[in-house]
């Protein structure tokens, strides 16, 4: 199964948070699974710290990329295809980060490892 994981997921991961459910840390954790990070999360993560409302994610900032890679995940750049699939979504939700990883886990035909209700309204493919 392919899985991409949500911004929340993928910091909730790297900080062993409880609040990452029991199946959607199963499933990461299963290598039968390939697991994507999308670039729109670096970015969201980038913007949070900058404003101020993520000051743990220096680290993660920091060591971005080979966090992804220790942990056996792959990148997955932001194409054309999925900002134009993003930006079509008719759905009213103005988060550009959730427009984008909707249209990823749709394209990509990856379950979106997320606790975050907003999916249901782009048909997402949801795990948690």
């Amino acid at each position: 199964m392919k899985l991409l994981l949500d911004t929340h997921a993928l910091l909730w991961w790297w900080t062993d948070d409880k609040q990452l459910s029991a199946m959607a840390r199963a499933a990461i954790t299963d290598e039968r699974n390939s697991v994507l990070v999308s670039a729109a999360s670096v970015w969201e993560i980038a913007t949070k710290y900058r404003l101020g409302k993520l000051a743990m994610a220096a680290t993660a900032l920091k060591r971005f990329a080979s966090l992804v890679e220790q942990d056996g995940f792959e990148h997955l750049p932001i194409t054309w295809q999925h900002c134009m699939r993003a930006g079509s979504y008719t759905h009213d939700h103005r988060d550009p980060f959730d427009r984008m990883l909707a249209a990823q886990s749709e394209l990509e035909k990856a379950k979106l490892v997320t606790c975050d209700g907003a999916f249901a309204g782009f048909g997402a493919d949801v795990l948690w």
